[in-house]
């Protein structure tokens, strides 16, 4: 079954307000937030797409991408697998994800809270 992608992006704003962000090799230069940084961050990203289902993913795979270019790795890596996860939603013909992306999104989400609590 597929839902909408506002209940991700909302589940994934609440849980990524306990933290994010992956780090990149063009990023590796530069300077990184600590986790504890990182967490905080996370809880004042106020980041809201806007558009068609689509344009909603698109922006917030780009946005996650953006975030975990900032974060520290430990919580960056779960970042950029959800961006690319969200790059492809964006890319698929609904923009809408497959109960198999919801349940990786969630898996990532998962292990940012393991680190941010």
């Amino acid at each position: 079954m597929k839902k909408s992608l506002p209940a991700v992006v909302l589940a994934a704003g609440m849980l990524l307000s306990g933290c994010a962000g992956t780090p990149t090799p063009a990023a590796s230069t530069t300077p990184r937030m600590n986790v504890d940084e990182s967490c905080k961050f996370l809880n004042t990203d106020t980041f809201t797409p806007t558009g068609s289902d689509k344009e909603k993913a698109a922006q917030i795979g780009r946005h996650y991408q953006e975030v975990a270019d900032k974060v520290a790795p430990e919580v960056g890596e779960p970042i950029q697998k959800m961006a690319d996860i969200m790059k492809q939603v964006g890319e698929s013909s609904t923009g809408v994800q497959t109960s198999g992306q919801l349940t990786q999104l969630r898996q990532q989400m998962d292990r940012i809270g393991q680190h941010c609590k």
